[in-house]
Formats: structure tokens, C-alpha cells, sequence
């Protein structure tokens, strides 16, 4: 009975991480509408990173010097990622921006086969047809409806693609909390380096930009991925997957509830990139023991999940 309900437990907080990643895209758009963007990113990961190291302190213990450049490869990455995402939301709705994100589920295998030559999956196949012809409708099946937001955060999706790829691949080798950490630090002190030479000096001075400020520096980074890692613990990667796939999902509830519509078009795209987001990462996952070895799989915002199977 207890085992029973620290399961349900489990899974009842990693509903709440997705719940709270979706969440971000809303309180992000709103907070970047009032406070420059660079100077938001780079507070977001300082506090990520001082959270993180509060959670997480195996993360300096367990520090090795050859994390630190994978590290800072990775965080390239997910710096591009980010800002493109950020920079996105200032022309695109939060809605269209968390289910254009989650494209990057489906970009990974593709980048995957064309990069490390890894021929995908026939699952992964059908998942990026979906997503891509989810893409379309989201757009409003034409380039009328298609923004330069939409654009900068599908720019976002590869990054994060590329970002998964290197953890694949040069990251397969580091302990994952340490490596965390410095992708965490790469994208503060980018993102430092450019608010510096190009916006104003200055705190924020709005409680709405403190709050976005810890809800992703504290809940989102450092608070979900100390979920995730004790729920890997008691739960399968498949079912773990399954929850956080959820994250577009909560995205658009909360853009909903925030005054956004994506009308029967967007709905349904909406719909279709989610399936495809499940074809080609979960379903994906359900292969045979004769099937290759396990491989890294991404999650939306948090490391990614070791799923049997990968491609």
C-alpha cells in the first residue's frame, strides 16, 4: 500500500512539473512585455543555477574538467534555444509557442539521422509526419498566419534538438547533475554578456517579473529536475515520458485561460503535433529486447530520459 502511493505520489509531481512548464510560456510572454529580455534570461539563470546548486550540491562535489566543455557545448545550445523561444513570445502566442517548441521531440531523431547517420524508427517517422502536418494547421494551413514569433521559436526547436544530441552524444560520458549545472551557468552568462552591451542597468521593479523570475529560475529548473531525478527512481521512462510530454498540453490550457484562442485550425494542429510528439517518443520507446540499445531521449524542459530502445 505504501509503494502504491508513493507511486501515485510520483507521478501526481511530475504532473505538476509539466503543469508548471507549461505554465511558463504564459508568465514569460507577459514578463519580457516589461522587462528586457536578456536582462530576464540572465536572472532566470542565476537563480536557476543558485537553486540548482541548493537541490542539487553533487552537482560541484562531482564537478570534472572535461564536464566543463561539454557543458558549455551543451549550453550553447540551449542558450539559442532560450532566447529564441523568449525573443518568440514577444510576436507569437504562448499557446502556438509551447506546441511549436514541442516540434524538437520530433527534429531529434531527424537531426539524429542526418548528423550521426542513425536511421530513425518507423514510429519516429510517422510522429514527425504528424507533427509536421500539425505544424501546418497550427499555422493556419497557409503563410498568412505563419509570424516572425512562430518563426524564432521553430528556430528554438532545432536548438533544443541540437542541444539533445550533443547530450546524446559527448554528454553520455558525464554525470548528468554537474553537466546540468554548467549548461544552466553557460546560458546566464551569455545572456549576460549581451544585456550588458545592449540594454539598461537595472533590477526589475514589477512583483509579475519577480514571480516569472522564480517560478522558472526555482520551480521550473532546479525544483522540477530534482522531481524528475527522484521519479526515474519508481517509475518507467516510458511512463516518465508520458507525463512530461503533457508540458504543450498545460501550455495551452494556461494560454487559454490567458485570453489566447487558437481556433479549429490551431486545434487541431495542436492536436496532431501532440500525437506525433507520442508516436515518436513513447510509442517509439515500446520496442523488443532485440531492438538496439538504450539511448537518450529528450524531454521537453528537463534532462533527458533514458528510454529503452532509442534511435
Amino acid at each position: 500500500m505504501r509503494q502504491a502511493l508513493r507511486t501515485y505520489g510520483v507521478q501526481l509531481a511530475l504532473v505538476g512539473v509539466a503543469a508548471v512548464w507549461g505554465g511558463t510560456f504564459v508568465t514569460v510572454k507577459d514578463a519580457v512585455a516589461r522587462y528586457p529580455m536578456y536582462a530576464f534570461l540572465t536572472l532566470r539563470f542565476a537563480i536557476a543555477v543558485l537553486a540548482f546548486v541548493a537541490v542539487m550540491p553533487s552537482s560541484i562535489r562531482f564537478m570534472r574538467r572535461d564536464t566543463l566543455g561539454v557543458g558549455v557545448l551543451a549550453g550553447m545550445f540551449l542558450t539559442a534555444g532560450y532566447v529564441f523561444q523568449t525573443w518568440g513570445l514577444q510576436d507569437t502566442s504562448a499557446s502556438k509557442a509551447a506546441f511549436i517548441t514541442g516540434m524538437f521531440v520530433v527534429i531529434t531523431p531527424v537531426l539524429q539521422a542526418l548528423v550521426l547517420r542513425r536511421i530513425p524508427h518507423r514510429t519516429t517517422v510517422i510522429g514527425v509526419l504528424l507533427a509536421v502536418a500539425g505544424l501546418w494547421f497550427l499555422s493556419g494551413g497557409g503563410a498568412d498566419s505563419w509570424n516572425i514569433g512562430d518563426t524564432r521559436v521553430l528556430i528554438c526547436a532545432f536548438a533544443y534538438a541540437g542541444h539533445f544530441i550533443v547530450l546524446g552524444g559527448l554528454g553520455r560520458d558525464h554525470d548528468v547533475a554537474p553537466l546540468t549545472l554548467v549548461q544552466l551557468a553557460t546560458v546566464g552568462v551569455a545572456s549576460a554578456a549581451v544585456s550588458l552591451a545592449t540594454e539598461p542597468l537595472g533590477l526589475p521593479g514589477d512583483a509579475g517579473v519577480w514571480f516569472a523570475l522564480v517560478l522558472t529560475g526555482v520551480f521550473a529548473s532546479a525544483v522540477a529536475f530534482a522531481v524528475q531525478t527522484y521519479a526515474q527512481r519508481f517509475l518507467s521512462p516510458t511512463k516518465t515520458a508520458l507525463i512530461l510530454i503533457m508540458e504543450p498540453v498545460f501550455g495551452g490550457v494556461f494560454g487559454y485561460f490567458a485570453g489566447e484562442r487558437l481556433g479549429l485550425s490551431g486545434v487541431a494542429g495542436s492536436a496532431l503535433i501532440f500525437a506525433g510528439m507520442l508516436v515518436a517518443e513513447v510509442i517509439g520507446s515500446l520496442r523488443g529486447p532485440d531492438e538496439p540499445p538504450a539511448e537518450l531521449e529528450p524531454t521537453l524542459e528537463g534532462p533527458p530520459i533514458l528510454v529503452e530502445g532509442g534511435e
